[in-house]
């Protein structure tokens, strides 16, 4: 039984010892080479730290090859790792440290500055530089498949960054399902867009891990330049991708689907926020039999709890399910009085399972407000994840997201989801991005529209017209507001809290 992640590693180097793993900018790493550099990295921290275990060890650098090396090696040396990333403002690095208190924080040419910082710091140069790789660090034969393997931080309501912490059972759980349902093997080649502290990387590295497949990392900046994206992606054979719709969009938005031509994709899967089903049906039409699936979840939940493989034509209007649960996990939608909704009832997604998070680092009080008992379980002590999304049945029997919860007001009497005028201003020719806000003080909904090439010279007026002949009017938004680019988070959604900021 597989009870700690280390052992993917170990049997693709293994079976696969000369097949390259890892491919970035500056480097590429064998299976072989990522076990030898991994085992360097854990001897570097037992020797700095002492024999410590299930401690958190911050990975402070670019996104790399070098820091899934950092990563597997502080799983060998019996901990676990939290990434940061050196574009990170500092003031959300020195928080996130405030509540890790890391007992080291490994760095390649770059050292954190940090004011209180305790722990040791280690150069990754120096750790893989040493001439050998102790085939006797065993500190990961102790671990436990509940013990944690990862710390993310996501972004706190108080400006408090939140430490979810994942165990290897979650992640060798998800992997697992990975595996099973979409037959990840040998010959998949990732093209990892994901930041390595944002959860959908999860999937394109232990995916590699397991399966002996191949993962480039591909260069941020290309994203900016999607014709130029295509062609990277054809150089490199890349087949497969689990990316943000927010990419996936770009791409579609900007024409260079009927430019470059890509020879060897197979499957597009997407997560982190809603795919409009405008820019999906036109990679649909250019690529009509790559697989596509919907995949959605929260950090909380080790990525993803629920899936969709798209198997029928939506219009361009329509919102895309996001399906039913994964294996191994089961899916509660509750009303607001906690019990399991009826039909075309809309209610709270909760979720039970393997895949639950070990709750917040440091963070009790808050870990207790969303991981409770389940309300349809009175005969013992089972944990369900309150997610704060809103969803529904729809006629298939899958699940439709709705909103957030926070997203959904209450405005001229009415209960109004913001999301349903997202999805109906998504589907209008021309428009790219948008976001819908609630000014809370003048009791009036705001919408922001970015545009696409030929969309340019759109007017606040059509819009409102367009919106006007498909809303009920208590929906309507009271301003529009047409700006050439939306603000975008680290992780490449939309940024709400910045929009209503800047412009509420």
């Amino acid at each position: 039984m597989t009870k700690n992640v280390i052992a993917y590693l170990k049997e693709s180097a293994k079976k696969y010892p000369d097949k390259i793993a890892l491919i970035d900018e500056n480097r590429k790493i064998t299976f072989n080479e990522l076990d030898c550099e991994a085992r360097k990295v854990a001897r570097a921290i037992v020797n700095s730290c002492g024999d410590i275990k299930n401690q958190p060890i911050a990975v402070y650098m670019e996104k790399s090859v070098d820091c899934i090396v950092a990563f597997l090696g502080v799983v060998y040396s019996g901990n676990f790792y939290s990434p940061l990333d050196l574009k990170m403002p500092s003031v959300r690095i020195e928080r996130i440290m405030n509540v890790l208190q890391p007992a080291a924080v490994i760095y390649k040419d770059k050292k954190p500055e940090v004011c209180g910082l305790t722990g040791s710091l280690i150069s990754m140069p120096k750790a893989l530089a040493a001439e050998f790789a102790d085939d006797n660090v065993t500190n990961y034969q102790r671990v436990l498949d509940s013990d944690p393997v990862y710390v993310l931080f996501t972004s706190g309501s108080t400006g408090q960054p939140k430490g979810v912490v994942i165990s290897h059972r979650g992640v060798i759980d998800y992997t697992e399902w990975l595996y099973d349902k979409f037959h990840f093997d040998e010959n998949v080649i990732f093209g990892n867009q994901a930041p390595f502290y944002f959860d959908n990387s999860i999937l394109d590295i232990y995916s590699t891990l397991k399966n002996g497949a191949a993962m480039h990392i591909i260069p941020e900046r290309l994203f900016l330049f999607p014709r130029r994206l295509l062609e990277y992606m054809n150089e490199n054979s890349i087949n497969t991708l689990f990316w943000v719709p927010s990419a996936l969009i770009g791409v579609a938005n900007s024409g260079a689907l009927k430019e470059v031509r890509l020879e060897n994709i197979k499957k597009i899967l997407f997560c982190g926020e809603v795919m409009p089903c405008k820019q999906l049906n036109i990679w649909r039409k250019e690529y009509p039999d790559v697989l596509y699936a919907n995949l959605y979840g929260p950090t909380e939940i080790t990525d993803v709890c629920t899936c969709y493989v798209i198997d029928r034509e939506f219009s361009d209007e329509e919102a895309l399910p996001i399906g039913t649960a994964c294996e191994n996990t089961e899916v509660l939608i509750l009303n607001e009085n906690d019990k399991a909704v009826g039909k075309d009832e809309i209610g709270e997604l909760c979720v039970r399972g393997s895949c639950l998070s070990m709750g917040y680092y440091g963070d009790c009080e808050k870990t207790r407000q969303v991981f409770v008992q389940n309300p349809l379980n009175h005969k013992y002590h089972e944990l369900i994840y309150r997610t704060g999304d809103l969803v529904k049945y729809n006629e298939y029997g899958e699940i439709v997201y709705i909103c957030r919860k926070d997203y959904q007001i209450k405005h001229q009497g009415y209960r109004i989801e913001l999301g349903e005028i997202e999805t109906v201003c998504s589907a209008m020719d021309g428009v790219e991005r948008v976001c819908a806000v609630y000014d809370d003080v003048n009791k009036k909904i705001v919408l922001f529209c970015s545009l696409t090439g030929t969309g340019q010279g759109t007017a606040e007026k059509e819009i409102y017209r367009w919106l006007k002949q498909r809303l009920p009017s208590y929906m309507l938004p009271a301003a529009i507001y047409v700006k050439e680019q939306l603000p975008i988070n680290a992780n490449g959604k939309i940024d709400r809290v910045e929009l209503k900021k800047i412009y509420i």
